[in-house]
């Protein structure tokens, strides 16, 4: 395998990463709230102590950035049933619309950029999705 184009992969990923990172400030969050507010969208109602594992937050980051989005009322938290000492947070209403939203406009921005690239760059990039997929299932 060349090492140096793995590298160059890496760097793609980030790159686009930060550039898809991005629109989730036209909505005043920064890509980290972003993220803990879509890991509680999709993953549903989730302690805190998971969240911080899926996130690989430290505790007092995650405890800043679920407070924030709690201010904003896009999460709410809620008293764990099986150990009333532990809290739960899970994504309300106004929550769910911010998500979509940003979800869309990366979708859009993205969307766009592959319009521009010649049909066969496009679809060659497409097939490759579920290969993508696949190292981000080994990367966990």
């Amino acid at each position: 395998m060349d090492v140096e184009l793995v590298a160059r992969l890496r760097g793609v990923i980030s790159k686009l990463a930060r550039q898809l990172n991005a629109t989730s400030t036209d909505e005043g969050l920064t890509p980290t709230q972003y993220s803990v507010l879509g890991l509680i969208a999709v993953r549903g109602p989730l302690g805190l102590t998971e969240l911080t594992e899926l996130e690989g937050l430290n505790p007092t980051m995650l405890s800043r950035v679920v407070r924030k989005l709690d201010d904003e009322g896009l999460i709410s938290r809620r008293t764990d049933l099986s150990d009333q000492r532990a809290v739960r947070v899970q994504v309300t209403p106004a929550g769910t619309v911010v998500h979509q939203r940003i979800r869309a406009q990366r979708t859009q921005v993205l969307y766009d950029c592959l319009e521009r690239l010649p049909a066969e760059v496009t679809d060659e990039l497409l097939r490759a999705v579920p290969m993508l997929e696949a190292v981000a299932k080994e990367l966990k």
